[in-house]
């Protein structure tokens, strides 16, 4: 049987080209257009938000993938681009949504080819199932970089990993 979910956001205009936005899930900011739409430099726009929302969504898809492959995830960093098309009447569309996974995973005692092709199997499936990449018209076009890394390459990496300052 089919189920339902709803989720929420509320936006409050301030002034000028200046918004403010509260997810259903808790989290707020001010927002803008861009500055190539007479919006503000440096701030969260509606074009940021929808191509971080499908690269949000592929990424959780793809750690869930990873559970169920039985992978031993080293790290994933993923840079995304939505491309838009802006017509002579100045409608606007995303035609592309592109992300490049970085993605290291340890190979165990398996056959490094082998271990890729299941991780090749679990994008596809993080692809399939984002609710994000499914809903929007944008082609969405994966190009990871992937790297299969013995178990001692692995402890090192996290081990730099932990190490790192965070901002």
């Amino acid at each position: 049987m089919s189920r339902t979910a709803t989720y929420h956001t509320t936006v409050n205009w301030k002034e000028a080209h200046w918004g403010h936005i509260v997810m259903g899930n808790g989290p707020q900011m001010d927002f803008s257009a861009p500055p190539d739409a007479q919006g503000h430099p440096g701030v969260f726009t509606p074009e940021d938000a929808f191509v971080a929302a499908a690269n949000t969504c592929i990424m959780m898809m793809f750690i869930w993938a990873v559970e169920r492959f039985k992978l031993k995830l080293i790290s994933y960093e993923c840079r995304a681009e939505g491309t838009k098309l802006i017509e002579l009447d100045r409608t606007e569309i995303f035609t592309h949504l592109r992300l490049w996974p970085q993605i290291r995973v340890a190979a165990g005692s398996e056959n490094p080819a082998t271990v890729e092709g299941r991780v090749r199997r679990a994008l596809q499936a993080a692809q399939k199932y984002s609710l994000v990449a499914n809903s929007v018209k944008a082609e969405v076009i994966v190009e990871p970089t992937i790297e299969i890394v013995s178990d001692e390459t692995a402890e090192t990496v996290r081990e730099s990993i932990v190490e790192r300052p965070s901002f």
